[in-house]
């Protein structure tokens, strides 16, 4: 009987790693031409002036819709929002139904394997929040890339306005030369005020579509010069500039800092080693941590005291610019 709920645990898992390595590897122009082929059928609609990953004004299909279960969610995190500033294409159905299977087939293949029953939600909700946290790092990872394209894209707009070009010129100019993520994003600024929405309108959305300080900047002296006047192109190169020494500032902090990462990244990590450690060498001297109802305390003392060690070493080697 425990080797039939094995088989069935590790078939879930694999179909369901399986199915999360097929959607990431799908590409941005399958999902254009799927959308193009819903349009010919009738089967829905999608279409887009710029092909890119976070589509045009009109791109969304009317099925695209949140159900009750994305509604649920977003009450403790906003996966759509998440989902779109990764760059992604998947669904947030698929992310939340992605979690469940693992988490479910981990958790079985936890209790089944595992001699402590303490240890079996812990690893589901480890496994269960894989997909979630993969978002995350896909959109941290497009936020900094951003980031670093920023002061090149100021330059080139700036460029473009010494030479002659209107700002709209200028923002098309970045859509066409610039790679994704901030190419994307201009082409779907250019593309939103092109329809008609007024450009402050269509630069308002791209900063809420993208939380990046600097870009408010970029997006706040552009309607202030459209209210008041002024030179757009040298309030921009200065930008640019300002954006470049705050990015040399940042790699100082870092190379300061590095010592105290390190040493973080040691003493929270050997806790869990060592205990892994004894596990294998005197397994009942720590089930003891486990069955005693003193040992249970000191565990969970333990865990909390880590807790707040990560907290504060953080605190010290995040130095705000």
């Amino acid at each position: 009987m425990t080797s039939i709920f094995i088989i069935i645990a590790v078939f879930a898992c694999v179909a369901t790693l399986a199915g999360a390595i097929a959607m990431s590897f799908k590409s941005p122009e399958e999902t254009a031409v799927e959308d193009r082929l819903k349009n010919i059928t009738n089967e829905g609609f999608a279409s887009s002036i710029f092909d890119n990953n976070t589509g045009g004004v009109i791109s969304k299909p009317l099925d695209n819709l949140p159900g009750k279960l994305e509604e649920f969610v977003s009450k403790f995190l906003n996966l759509r929002t998440y989902i779109e500033q990764a760059g992604m294409t998947v669904s947030p159905q698929k992310i939340i139904f992605m979690s469940i299977g693992f988490g479910f087939s981990t958790g079985i293949i936890a209790a089944v394997l595992s001699p402590i029953k303490a240890v079996v939600p812990v690893v589901a909700l480890v496994f269960g929040f894989m997909p979630v946290l993969y978002i995350i790092w896909k959109r941290k990872r497009r936020l900094q890339k951003f980031s670093a394209q920023l002061p090149e894209t100021l330059e080139l707009v700036s460029r473009a306005l010494k030479a002659g070009h209107s700002l709209p010129a200028g923002i098309q100019l970045v859509a066409e030369q610039m790679a994704d993520p901030i190419g994307p994003e201009f082409a779907r600024c250019y593309e939103e005020q092109n329809l008609g929405i007024p450009l402050e309108e269509a630069l308002e959305e791209m900063t809420n579509r993208v939380p990046n300080v600097d870009l408010r900047f970029f997006a706040t002296a552009i309607i202030l010069q459209r209210t008041t006047g002024g030179d757009l192109s040298e309030i921009l190169e200065k930008i640019g500039r300002l954006i470049r020494e705050r990015f040399q500032i940042f790699g100082q902090i870092a190379a300061l800092t590095g010592e105290g990462r390190l040493s973080g990244i040691v003493l929270l990590a050997l806790p869990p080693v060592l205990f892994l450690t004894m596990l294998k060498l005197n397994y009942d001297y720590i089930m003891m941590l486990f069955e005693d109802p003193l040992g249970q305390q000191m565990l969970m003392g333990a865990i909390v005291m880590q807790l707040i060690g990560a907290f504060v070493i953080k605190k010290i080697i995040d130095i705000k610019v």
